[in-house]
């Protein structure tokens, strides 16, 4: 085994980009992890990585409803593992909410997007290994503008928590009306008859709907549709599994 840093590459593809890691970093140990099983599997071993490059997204119907980055961030949380983590972005417009959550972990030193080739890669791998963070003039993270409220920090206060609640169990596939939607999140169903008031000022505060037209139901299950993914996700990770999975067909009312 090299004495170099040790590399844990989290990505779908990963074996594509392999034989120009190994040949860039001639004296790193490169692990390559491709689905959530080996994931598992490399952060549960004895080797310690000193930087984990990560996929935000597994661009996989298969798997973006219940696999992504921050679960792998979360994973190596769980194991102890605090190390220095890469995400490693598409570039495309559903990435942003996965984004904003993900600039404001400690443990994220920067973004990397993978339309700018392997050289760029090479080249965060080598900051974070020397203890950096990407600069974000070179690497720049693609997260929302400061006046838009993000969907992590709105579901983690007040009113909020049982947003999140709501929008997990439409994101999920098993709401659509208020009798389902209140026996899916665990709520009342005053609770679920207000969903317009739990979850309509978190779409205006985005600006995701004109502020001329009315606030309706309708309006916030499509949201929650648009963004179901990541709503899914920070359920999973926040103690909601119970709605996190998202089943195969709609509940019929």
């Amino acid at each position: 085994m090299q004495d170099g840093p040790r590399i844990l590459i989290a990505a779908a593809l990963g074996k594509i980009i392999e034989p120009i890691l190994r040949q860039s970093l001639t004296d790193s140990t490169v692990r390559i992890a491709e689905d959530k099983a080996a994931v598992q599997r490399a952060i549960s071993d004895r080797l310690r990585f000193d930087v984990v490059v990560s996929d935000l997204t597994w661009m996989d119907y298969a798997v973006e409803y219940s696999f992504d980055g921050l679960d792998v961030l979360n994973s190596l949380r769980r194991a102890g593992r605090q190390t220095p983590v890469i995400f490693a972005a598409q570039g495309q417009g559903r990435e942003r909410d996965y984004l904003d959550e993900a600039v404001e972990q400690p443990e994220v030193v920067g973004i990397y997007r993978k339309a700018t080739g392997p050289g760029p890669l090479i080249e965060a791998i080598g900051i974070a290994v020397s203890g950096g963070t990407l600069d974000v003039s070179r690497f720049p993270p693609g997260n929302s503008p400061p006046d838009i409220m993000p969907i992590h920090a709105y579901f983690k206060k007040g009113k909020g928590v049982t947003a999140a609640r709501l929008a997990g169990a439409i994101a999920s596939g098993r709401a659509v009306n208020h009798e389902t939607l209140a026996s899916s999140a665990h709520v009342g169903y005053d609770t679920a008859a207000k969903i317009v008031d739990y979850l309509g000022p978190l779409i205006r505060a985005r600006r995701e709907h004109n502020d001329e037209l009315k606030m309706t139901p309708e309006v916030v299950y499509r949201w929650c549709g648009e963004h179901a993914a990541y709503i899914l996700s920070w359920c999973r990770r926040n103690g909601y599994s119970d709605i996190a999975t998202r089943v195969t067909a709609p509940v019929t009312s």
